[in-house]
């Protein structure tokens, strides 16, 4: 048994599939905006801007400029 598919109904599957597509990756932009433009962590927080007073303790040194 075989089947036909008419060219104009196999046009219409393909213009969907295509719209779909295209609205998937505006969502997906959109998805990926809203991460990035909203994402509250900030690694300049968080960076260490060298040894803290345990280092100096544990190693006998002293920071430079620091009362002795």
């Amino acid at each position: 048994m075989t089947t036909s598919v008419s060219a104009s109904a196999s046009h219409q599957n393909e213009k969907r599939d295509q719209q779909r597509g295209w609205l998937d990756r505006i969502r997906g932009f959109w998805r990926d905006f809203a991460a990035t433009a909203f994402n509250s962590y900030r690694p300049e927080l968080h960076y260490m801007r060298g040894p803290g007073p345990a280092w100096h303790a544990k190693h006998g040194q002293h920071p430079p400029g620091g009362s002795r």
